[in-house]
């Protein structure tokens, strides 16, 4: 009895085998396989001998490809420079009948370029025994060049039937409606389904937000930059940015990670050049397996064969699910636990790390009722659950639209006026994931412990959406930390929505700095008076001050009418578009600073109102015992001191930064919580179950 079989393939040839005798005595071809039914095939991929050189050095970065039914189910990992890789790589296929052979390609990987062809087989799996395993040697041939010697794949490969309650439900529909064509597609689907679950085993989240001193390429001294970023077999290609060595390109990227110990991501920064090839700027790579899950790590990577950094944040999620009883650690309903934790905010440790202001975690229970975004009339589900820039990412429940994830995350607060934005969206391998809801969350407003159903809101947080989602969400935070941190910039957050110019966003920034306008009349009575000469010098001095601004502006008219005559008609365009868009963001950042003064005095966030008056009451004890001209020159001390004290202190401005923690009237009504209908309330849904 043999142990292996050699198989040979080539695109123009028929296939040949060895022939291979089983136990009874009888080949393979009386006893065929291609009944149909459910099968499992696990291929371990062993190792390549003596293969195809396709890099200058006389060596390659093979990886191997494995497809059927023209579907890649497989993908190897990249052995360097090798041409006798050992790979020793599991993979567990489900198929639904072995008529469709398996098809082996290998590759050589080309770092930033495309991958070379290194050959490829076949494997015939009707000639395959039952529950037995067995040692395959493929021959790599390409089809072009059938003489070419490009070596051999090794294999152990065990084909089972698929048994249990799948695989009796999978017969008896068979019987039933054996000849039914829409039978074949389900169980296609479901294939497809098993395989997506299996394939990856992560998500790497990475955020591009900006590059710092990069290398000059073109005569000018500047570059147009864009970055290159690869992950195995998946790639991602960031927008180019005109003109300049410090881009901030603020984008966004996930990754699937199919390999348990992490990978190594590379990244390479190019310059476009219009009508030549893209020079390369400089190499950088993320390992990781040296990076800790469920958290956001922020990296600054020096680029080699190159100049400058790039700042980037990556963030791995498992994909597997979790059960919420089962992370005892995590959870705050274990009391020693939650002990810890209230020790580590307590008010004894104010000054115990003051950054570190608090503790939030997260529930994603299940989600119901959400919007079908496939012609199956079902969705790829998952979601996303942001904390300023950390960003986490629950596994995807496939075909369904009332998902359970029972995933739990842990964030440290950094701002207690944050906002927790949970997302969900669609999963679409060939496009851009599509948007199915959406919540927002200021941490003030949380009720610690309770699960509640979330109603689903539109892109802008105005609208409800279809669906809902189940969130449990408990915050622990130092009220003393949270109060001075309240007192110093806010955190940047970097992925955000280009501001584009909208007429109802336009009109709507109007009419709410009217209104703030309004409140201000009397200061405009007092400039109108200027004009009226009740005060003659007052007069003359707006006289003099308006005629200067006139001046100034008819020069500028000037040089704008020259320029002009040089701009094309789309440079206009783009420029008309821009100033309407300032104007916008303008009249947006005015009727915001009015309309927060206002909900600090309406209480409508009671903690910053509440910090208001202990604020007030301790500046009026201060100045009862110390003058005012004494408070001012230490004030004015500290500020002028304090870039020599602190380089690279953020200036800022207190009053400033309370006020940008307290939120607009648009703010209002995005945080606010949409009313879920009564039949998704976690009690009926509980008495549903049991009757």
């Amino acid at each position: 009895m043999l142990d292996s079989c050699k198989l040979k393939s080539t695109c123009s040839l028929p296939l040949i085998y060895n022939k291979k005798i089983n136990t009874s005595g009888t080949s393979n071809a009386d006893v065929p396989l291609a009944d149909p039914g459910m099968y499992q095939l696990d291929i371990t991929l062993r190792r390549g001998q003596s293969l195809a050189a396709r890099d200058r050095g006389g060596t390659s970065d093979p990886y191997v490809k494995f497809k059927i039914g023209g579907k890649e189910v497989f993908r190897s990992k990249i052995i360097y420079k090798n041409l006798n890789p050992v790979w020793e790589e599991k993979a567990c296929i489900l198929i639904d009948h072995l008529r469709e052979p398996l098809y082996v390609k290998v590759f050589d990987y080309d770092f930033g370029l495309q991958d070379d062809f290194m050959g490829s087989a076949f494997l015939d799996l009707t000639q395959l025994e039952l529950n037995r395993s067995m040692d395959v040697t493929l021959t790599l041939k390409d089809p072009h060049y059938p003489d070419h010697d490009l070596g051999v794949i090794l294999l152990s490969v065990v084909l089972t039937p698929k048994e249990g309650e799948h695989r009796d439900v999978t017969m008896l529909m068979r019987k039933s409606w054996k000849r039914s064509s829409k039978f074949q597609t389900q169980s296609l689907r479901l294939s497809d389904v098993h395989r997506k679950s299996h394939l990856w085993r992560g998500i790497v989240s990475i955020t591009l937000i900006e590059g710092r001193d990069l290398k000059a390429m073109d005569s000018n001294g500047l570059s147009d930059p864009y970055v290159k970023f690869r992950l195995g077999h998946q790639k991602y290609k960031s927008k180019i940015m005109p003109k300049t060595l410090n881009p901030q390109w603020r984008e966004q990227f996930d990754f699937h990670l199919y390999e348990e110990r992490g990978g190594i991501i590379d990244i390479t920064a190019w310059d476009k050049d219009a009508g030549k090839r893209d020079d390369f700027i400089g190499r950088c790579q993320v390992d990781l397996s040296a990076l800790s899950r469920e958290q956001t790590h922020k990296l600054e990577l020096q680029l080699e064969e190159g100049e400058g950094h790039l700042v980037l944040l990556v963030t791995l999620t498992a994909s597997a699910t979790v059960s919420i009883s089962d992370l005892s650690v995590n959870s705050l309903e274990d009391q020693k636990e939650r002990e810890e934790i209230l020790k580590r905010y307590s008010p004894l440790r104010i000054f115990h790390n003051l950054k570190d202001v608090g503790f939030l975690q997260v529930k994603v229970i299940r989600a119901e009722g959400l919007m079908a975004a496939d012609v199956t009339g079902k969705s790829d589900p998952f979601c996303v659950v942001e904390l300023n820039n950390d960003r986490l990412l629950t596994h995807t429940v496939y075909k369904n639209l009332n998902p359970d994830w029972n995933k739990v995350f842990t964030f440290n607060i950094k701002d207690i006026h944050s906002v927790l934005e949970v997302t969900v969206y669609d999963e679409d391998r060939d496009r851009s994931a599509d948007f199915l809801g959406k919540v927002a969350i200021p941490l003030l407003s949380i009720q610690n412990g309770e699960q509640k159903a979330y109603v689903l809101k539109n892109k802008q947080l105005t609208g409800p959406t279809k669906g809902v989602i189940y969130l449990e969400i408990d915050v622990i935070f130092n009220a003393v930390k949270a109060s001075l941190r309240t007192l110093i910039p806010k955190e940047q957050k970097y992925i955000e929505e280009e501001n584009r110019l909208s007429k109802q966003l336009l009109l709507r920034n109007f009419i709410r700095t009217k209104r703030c306008v309004m409140v201000l009349v009397n200061a405009a009575y007092y400039v109108n008076s200027c004009f009226d000469w009740d005060s003659p010098p007052r007069s003359l001095a707006a006289f003099v001050v308006v005629e200067d601004m006139l001046e100034d502006e008819e020069e500028e008219d000037d040089k704008d009418d020259k320029d002009s005559e040089k701009k094309g008609f789309i440079n206009k365009i783009y420029a008309i578009q821009e100033v309407c868009i300032s104007v916008q963001n303008i009249l947006d950042e005015v009727a915001s600073f009015g309309e927060r003064i206002k909900n600090t005095f309406n209480w409508t966030v009671p903690f910053l109102s509440w910090l208001a008056i202990v604020a007030l009451c301790m500046f009026t004890v201060i100045l009862y015992f110390i003058p005012l001209r004494y408070i001012v020159l230490v004030w004015g001390i500290n500020k002028f001191t304090k870039k020599l004290r602190c380089p690279y202190a953020i200036d800022n401005n207190e009053l400033l930064d309370f006020l940008s923690r307290v939120p607009s009237d648009i703010q209002v009504v995005q945080y606010q919580e949409l009313k879920p209908d009564p039949s998704h309330s976690p009690c009926k849904r509980k008495k549903n179950n049991l009757g």
